[in-house]
């Protein structure tokens, strides 16, 4: 069932970014080569916490947006997917940063550097890793913030690069 709803997803993102306006130009907003152009995107889906979760990250002219696709936890959502948009996100040179909206009494916050792993190509699973701090934050019966501090390695899903 996993690998059926992480195909839905990539195929339901894969159409909203054709809709959303197609290929971007590079960081200075000139148009340049397609290699170019793919070396300094990191739009694109990166692994989450467990298996078939992931994060989608798109940056439009500057603008970075996106979201978490998780599976719920708690005893009214367990094993369903649950998407968070980003309410808050920032890509300052390598540095990525996002809170997500709450879905069910759960927000996360992420903070951490966008890398590129060498000898892999734009198209290899992994070929770029955002690791840093995720606070994953967790509402209590009493409506108390129980905030759970981890450090997080997302690998990015492989691209497919001979798209326009």
């Amino acid at each position: 069932m996993i690998p059926r709803c992480l195909a839905l997803a990539v195929l339901v993102t894969t159409l909203a970014a054709n809709v959303a306006g197609g290929q971007q130009t590079g960081s200075s907003g000139q148009g340049v080569g397609k290699a170019d152009a793919h070396a300094n995107d990191i739009s694109g889906m990166y692994s989450f916490l467990r298996d078939g979760e992931f994060v989608q990250i798109t940056v439009e002219e500057g603008q970075v947006s996106g979201y978490v696709s998780r599976f719920g936890d708690s005893d009214t959502d367990k094993g369903q997917f649950i998407d968070q948009f980003f309410s808050k996100a920032s890509l300052d040179s390598d540095r990525l940063s996002f809170k997500t909206k709450t879905v069910h009494g759960v927000w996360y916050e992420f903070s951490g550097v966008v890398t590129t792993t060498q000898g892999k190509k734009p198209a290899e699973e992994g070929y770029r890793v955002i690791k840093g701090t995720l606070i994953e934050h967790a509402m209590d019966a009493s409506n108390a913030d129980k905030p759970r501090q981890r450090q997080l390695e997302m690998k990015s899903f492989p691209q497919d690069l001979s798209k326009p």
